[in-house]
């Protein structure tokens, strides 16, 4: 009989379930909203009922299901499957796992969601064929998952792989973990738009200002880029300015780990060349010249589904399948 495995990406404001067969292709996909607001057992029956739509989809028995993955945001214990924490969803210590998989009927297995970002591009995007790879998304903020000898490598708690919390600026702009200067409160999409309000307020950056009718809080990172993209100084400057911050905390990730291979997704990532090149500049600069040397650095492949697709590899994983064309 026909097996499958559905993969679940679950994140602040929407949920992505995917259903693949034991080769990991999808056949078929269902998102929603995750509306937190109406409460933790609201948001576990809307993910129920994406698994079960998705199996409708597919013609497929919720019975010929051998397993779910699961990403999830914030501090968690794939081994317990409780999220200790997750600020955009307003839960803690929830036993996630366990109270899915009686609404399913299924086993889960779970994973946080950054680790889930580089299992997805490891197993069956820009990182197949490696075996040391880390994954960096540079989007609202800044994660990261770490792929070492094949493994999701995750600490001794669970939480590593934290690169948006590496100090750069001693004293910095205050971060949302509570520190200052972190890569994430210099690099990442929250702080390029934060970096442009503050010109705007301070009587500069009116090529910035004018995509958004001068209304400084309608200001984001793909506004800036694309008022940099249209050769506006300042706008130009913001970025070379995340971007050298972005290279300088990977340079550290180099020095430290000594990938084979670095992929790099998120939205900011997709500012093109006026982001990456001097991001690739200032990592050249910092980094220890073998291990430059020795990465490769390459664009997330897999997009909006790296998170789905990552949850589809760990529920193979979970139940010891073989995936094709994957050692």
């Amino acid at each position: 009989m026909a097996w499958y495995v559905a993969g679940v990406d679950l994140g602040g404001t929407k949920i992505l379930t995917v259903l693949a067969n034991e080769a990991g292709d999808i056949l078929a996909e269902v998102e929603v909203a995750t509306e937190p607001e109406q409460g933790y057992g609201a948001v576990l029956d809307r993910i129920t009922e994406t698994v079960l739509r998705a199996c409708g989809q597919a013609g497929v028995r919720v019975g010929q299901v051998a397993a779910v993955g699961a990403g999830a945001p914030g501090p968690l214990d794939p081994a317990t499957g409780v999220i200790h924490q997750a600020p955009n969803l307003g839960w803690r210590e929830a036993p996630f796992r366990d109270n899915l998989a009686e609404r399913l009927g299924r086993p889960v297995f779970l994973e946080n969601d950054a680790n889930l970002g580089a299992l997805g591009e490891y197993t069956f995007g820009a990182g197949r064929g490696c075996n040391e790879m880390v994954f960096v998304t540079v989007s609202t903020g800044i994660g990261g998952g770490l792929i070492l000898r094949g493994e999701i490598y995750g600490g001794a708690g669970g939480g590593a792989g934290e690169i948006g919390h590496i100090k750069v600026v001693p004293d910095g702009p205050r971060c949302g973990c509570g520190d200052r200067g972190c890569l994430e409160a210099v690099a990442s999409g929250t702080a390029i738009a934060r970096r442009a309000r503050e010109l705007i307020a301070g009587g500069a950056g009116a090529g910035i200002a004018a995509r958004i009718g001068g209304e400084a809080e309608k200001v984001t990172a793909a506004t800036v880029s694309a008022a940099a993209g249209a050769g506006d100084p300042e706008a130009r400057a913001i970025l070379d300015e995340a971007a050298r911050y972005l290279g300088l905390g990977l340079a550290t990730v180099l020095n430290l780990l000594n990938p084979e291979l670095l992929v790099l997704g998120g939205g900011v990532m997709r500012s093109g060349r006026q982001f990456w090149e001097p991001m690739e500049s200032s990592l050249r600069e910092h980094s220890l010249e073998s291990a430059y040397r020795r990465v490769s650095l390459v664009p997330a492949a897999l997009g909006g589904r790296m998170g789905a697709m990552g949850a589809v590899a760990l529920a193979l994983r979970g139940i010891g399948a073989a995936i094709p064309g994957v050692e």
